[in-house]
């Protein structure tokens, strides 16, 4: 796993090195943006605020680009993935995460649509500007709130 970018320490950690940070875990709801939820959802890895710590993002740095081992990337403000918000996870329900749902490894930003909560993550790039990912760029909407119902470019 990769912090880079807008940092003052870029950091790689290996799969040893992560599982020696101090764990976190999540347990709440997740929301796609096909209309489904499931509730009461139990991931375990690292905050991504950890990972921040110690890569320490300048003052220039206001967005982030999570890009995966298959090219997906997604585009999510920094205020989104900072404040126990988001998490880097590698354990769903206490067994490893399953390839088919992100593992190894995925990011998860439960209070988004699940589509920024990337699969198969393997860097955090922070940037000055916001640059669209994969669904962004195809019509998606830049920040997917779902309580506030941001499926789709244009929809508040």
């Amino acid at each position: 796993m990769t912090v880079d970018g807008l940092v003052e320490n870029p950091q790689t950690w290996s799969w040893q090195e992560m599982h020696a940070l101090p764990p976190s875990t999540y347990v709440g709801d997740i929301h796609c943006v096909t209309t489904w939820s499931k509730f009461d959802m139990t991931f375990a890895g690292v905050s991504v605020d950890t990972l921040l710590e110690v890569a320490r993002p300048t003052a220039e740095a206001k967005f982030v680009l999570a890009h995966s081992t298959t090219g997906y990337t997604t585009n999510l403000p920094i205020e989104d993935i900072t404040g126990g918000k988001a998490w880097v996870v590698w354990d769903y329900d206490g067994k490893p995460l399953p390839p088919g749902h992100g593992g190894p490894v995925r990011l998860l930003v439960p209070h988004l649509y699940f589509w920024k909560s990337a699969k198969w993550v393997t860097r955090l790039e922070l940037l000055a500007r916001d640059r669209p990912g994969f669904w962004e760029q195809n019509g998606y909407h830049d920040r997917g709130d779902p309580w506030l119902e941001q499926r789709y470019q244009g929809d508040p």
